[in-house]
């Protein structure tokens, strides 16, 4: 699909940004151009350190912010494909700046579509969180807002090509910020204690590669409109404590404000807009205008099945948990 074409990945420095691009390099050699696009002139640099314009020739490092849409009107001519990756995302520093963090997700993402419908972008992929479902923190609530941009924006492509879908999944384990890092260095500090949040708190699992690899299939399944979420484990945060730290004990710190006890990815609100497919859920558009679309069955002519009325994807009530061994395996593979 890729081989021959031009992506642009926004926030192309982040942990999900790099490892979208050497995949990208890995499995697509013949892509025309893949455009880092983000306003980190050194995270930039250093980027072009591991993926040099020298050995690999389609490379061009844009820099730019998303709050900026004549740059992004720049950056999105002759692209074919779009990874929208940039976001405020720490819940505490967008609670003490609220509008810096609507500006870059909500005005930023509005920015995004308005320069891929002026370009002719075929095909969008914006990525979410579980924070944007049923959101209690500022930060979610700009996702959600940006979610629901991107899905209305298909009704803006008129005879346009471009298309417009949003993947949705949790905290990715070993990412910048995540827990898993911040265990691992309390232990290498000789740590007399472990922090643990509340002991029934449990999480969803999934890595930077599956995170790349499900926004990458989502580009082939999408009709636009679509929210797709991934079928991943969950795991209680104290059975990660204990791979990560055995035998140390364990200190209940409280809930910290905006922080859920549980991940949702599908509300119980959105069952009757869900449907259910092999590997992943679709969150189906509440509206959809002019096209007549099937989403029941995906671009590459897959099938779903309906959910249950009352049903909600938590990390609470996953059918799929790990136990303390299979969290260690998991680990080993990071």
């Amino acid at each position: 699909m890729f081989n021959g074409k031009t992506i642009l990945i926004t926030g192309g420095t982040g942990s999900f940004g790099q490892a979208f691009v050497k995949r990208v390099i890995r499995d697509y050699p013949k892509v025309k151009r893949l455009i880092v696009y983000s306003r980190d002139e050194l995270k930039q640099f250093e980027m072009q350190q591991h993926f040099p314009v020298t050995t690999f020739p389609f490379m061009r490092y844009f820099l730019g912010d998303v709050r900026d849409l004549n740059r992004l009107m720049l950056a999105l001519r002759n692209v074919d494909f779009v990874v929208h990756a940039a976001a405020l995302k720490q819940v505490p520093a967008a609670e003490y700046n609220p509008m810096e963090c609507v500006k870059t997700n909500v005005i930023g993402g509005q920015n995004l579509i308005d320069g891929c419908l002026a370009n002719n972008v075929r095909k969008v992929v914006a990525l979410s969180t579980d924070k944007a479902a049923g959101p209690i923190n500022l930060y979610g609530a700009t996702k959600l807002v940006s979610d629901k941009l991107f899905v209305a924006a298909n009704q803006l492509s008129g005879e346009r090509k471009s298309r417009f879908s949003v993947v949705r999944y949790g905290n990715v384990a070993g990412s910048r910020g995540s827990v898993i890092p911040y265990f691992k260095k309390k232990v290498a500090e000789n740590c007399s204690e472990i922090p643990v949040t509340d002991d029934r708190m449990t999480r969803f699992f999934i890595t930077l590669a599956q995170g790349v690899d499900f926004v990458l299939k989502s580009f082939g399944r999408m009709h636009g409109g679509e929210t797709f979420v991934p079928k991943i484990p969950s795991f209680k945060i104290k059975d990660l404590a204990d791979v990560i730290a055995p035998g140390v004990p364990q200190k209940i710190v409280g809930i910290r404000p905006g922080e859920k006890l549980h991940e949702i990815m599908i509300p119980r609100d959105c069952s009757h807009e869900s449907i259910e497919f092999k590997e992943y859920y679709v969150i189906k558009p509440s509206i959809y205008w002019g096209r007549q679309q099937d989403f029941d069955v995906n671009a590459l002519g897959e099938k779903s099945k309906p959910v249950a009325d009352d049903f909600e994807y938590s990390s609470e009530h996953n059918d799929w948990f790990m136990n303390p061994s299979e969290i260690k395996g998991l680990l080993d593979d990071l």
